[in-house]
């Protein structure tokens, strides 16, 4: 056993003792009781299980859990889908994800989401031409797979939460 600490949708967990090959999906799911973070393939090719990893200096981006060790995660920031609401309100992303219906199955929509979120925060800090948004977008959710086919809706979803605050991710 081997000890973890780290910090969960702002909320301090550890230390606790873990097995050193305990996956990070199983330690939210199933010590952490967080099981919004899906298990799909089991070899970090759908992203399903993506969490964001939020950097010291202020960036994110996304890591898949079902193959990496929860120990990996250790002092690290992370936010999970059962992070973005604020005291129960929906993100405009996830209002956007439901307006869209962007889920089917909903069994990829924390990878997506996730993604999504990422994707908002960089363009925040970096805002990008309207030109160049289709493209964007598009390479922010590549390698995310849906089984029902739903990637023209989360294109939408994401789309439409940039369009309606241009001002804040476009130049």
């Amino acid at each position: 056993m081997t000890t973890l600490s780290l910090t969960i949708n702002g909320r301090l967990y550890g230390p606790i003792d873990v097995r050193a090959e305990l996956t990070m999906n199983d330690f939210l799911r199933e010590v952490l009781g967080l099981t919004g973070t899906k298990f799909g393939c089991g070899a970090a090719q759908c992203l399903s299980c993506a969490v964001i990893v939020d950097g010291d200096d202020g960036t994110s981006h996304t890591k898949p859990t079902c193959v990496i060790p929860a120990l990996s995660f250790n002092g690290k920031k992370i936010r999970t889908i059962e992070g973005h609401a604020i005291n129960g309100e929906l993100t405009a992303l996830q209002k956007g994800f439901i307006e869209h219906f962007a889920f089917q199955c909903g069994y990829c929509t924390p990878g997506f989401l996730n993604e999504g979120q990422v994707f908002l925060e960089r363009l925040e800090r970096k805002p990008i031409s309207r030109a160049d948004l289709e493209k964007a977008i598009v390479e922010a959710l590549d390698g995310h797979l849906c089984r029902c086919t739903g990637y023209v809706k989360y294109h939408q979803a994401v789309r439409d939460v940039i369009l309606a605050d241009p001002g804040r991710y476009l130049t």
